[in-house]
C-alpha cells in the first residue's frame, strides 16, 4: 500500500477519525492550523501542500492561480471565468457552494434532521424562535464542503442580504462520523446565519455557514470583518446589499457545511439526494409558482 491509500484508510476508521479530529483541543488547533496556514515561508507552503494532497484528491484544473503563495491562499482560492455556469431559470434557486448533499427535505415544524435519527431545532441554529418561524414547516439542504473542495459560496438567487446573525460556539469536526456520534452537532458550532430576501417572490431564504475544527471563520464580502470565535455572540448585523443570482458571497477560511432554508412550497430539485456532489450554480430548490 502507498503511504497516501494508508493514511486514507485510517482516516476512515470511525472511532480513530473520531479520536483524531475531536478528542483533541479543537480550539487551539483551530488557531494553530489557521496560523500555519497563512505562513508564505516556500519551504513551509510546499510541506503542507504536500500533507494536504495525502489525504485529499485536490484538483486546481480550474483555480484561476496556478501558484499560491501559502495553504490559505490555496483553499480560498478563486475559480476561472465561467467555471461554474449559473443556472438562469427564475423559478430555480441554485446551489451556493460545491458540495456534497447531505441530509435534506421537509422540516417538521422546527424539527430538522443532521443524519437519520438526530433531530435537531430551528430555534437552537438559528438563535432566536422569531427566526425559526420563518422557515416552521418548510425545507432545508445540507451542503457539505469537504477539504479539497472550492471554498467560496455564491448567492443562490438575486436578492439582497437582510441581516447576518453571528453565533459563536465549538469548533467540532461535521463530517459524516462526527454526525452520527454528537447530538445537536450544527447548533454547537460557530456559525453565521445569512438572511436574503428574494427578488423574485419577496420571501426569506437563510444560509447557515457552519464553521469547523480547523475552519473556525467565515468572511463575507459585504462586511469589513472576519466572523470568528474570538468574538462573542450572538449578535445580528443589519445588512441591505443587492446581489445576483451567482454573485460571491464569501468563503470559509478553508471549508465546512452551508444548511439553506426556504419557507413552505419549495422542493429540492430532481437529482438532489444525499450522498451526491453538487457544484456552484447548479439546481438545488424549485421556487413554486405563484
Amino acid at each position: 500500500m502507498t503511504l497516501r491509500s494508508t493514511l486514507l484508510s485510517l482516516a476512515r476508521h470511525e472511532d480513530l477519525n473520531f479520536l483524531l479530529t475531536n478528542r483533541i483541543p479543537r480550539r487551539l488547533t483551530t488557531r494553530l492550523v489557521g496560523w500555519l496556514a497563512k505562513v508564505e515561508q516556500p519551504l513551509v507552503r510546499d510541506l503542507s501542500m504536500w500533507a494536504w494532497r495525502l489525504f485529499s484528491d485536490l484538483d486546481l484544473s480550474d483555480a484561476r492561480k496556478t501558484r499560491f503563495d501559502s495553504l490559505h491562499d490555496c483553499f480560498i482560492r478563486e475559480l476561472k471565468p465561467g467555471a461554474r455556469p449559473i443556472d438562469p431559470a427564475a423559478d430555480v434557486i441554485v446551489s451556493p457552494c460545491d458540495a456534497i448533499v447531505g441530509a435534506h427535505g421537509p422540516i417538521e415544524g422546527t424539527r430538522l434532521f443532521q443524519v437519520k435519527g438526530f433531530p435537531y431545532r430551528l430555534e437552537d441554529l438559528l438563535g432566536s424562535v422569531e427566526a425559526a418561524e420563518r422557515y416552521r414547516d418548510g425545507v432545508f439542504v445540507t451542503l457539505r464542503l469537504t477539504a479539497s473542495m472550492y471554498h467560496r459560496f455564491h448567492a443562490p438567487h438575486d436578492a439582497r442580504v437582510e441581516a447576518v446573525t453571528y453565533i459563536s460556539g465549538d469548533t467540532w469536526n461535521v463530517n459524516p462520523i462526527a454526525l452520527k456520534r454528537i447530538e445537536n452537532l450544527f447548533c454547537r458550532n460557530e456559525r453565521a446565519a445569512i438572511r436574503l430576501r428574494l427578488d423574485a417572490t419577496g420571501e426569506a431564504v437563510t444560509l447557515v455557514a457552519v464553521a469547523a475544527i480547523l475552519v473556525a471563520s467565515v468572511r463575507l464580502r459585504f462586511l469589513d470583518i472576519t466572523l470568528d470565535l474570538r468574538q462573542g455572540g450572538p449578535r445580528t448585523i443589519p445588512c441591505d446589499v443587492p446581489l445576483a443570482k451567482g454573485d460571491e458571497m464569501g468563503w470559509f477560511q478553508h471549508g465546512s457545511t452551508i444548511v439553506m432554508l426556504a419557507p413552505p412550497g419549495y422542493v429540492p430539485c430532481i437529482g438532489i439526494a444525499e450522498g451526491t456532489t453538487i457544484k456552484v450554480g447548479q439546481r438545488l430548490l424549485t421556487i413554486p409558482p405563484r
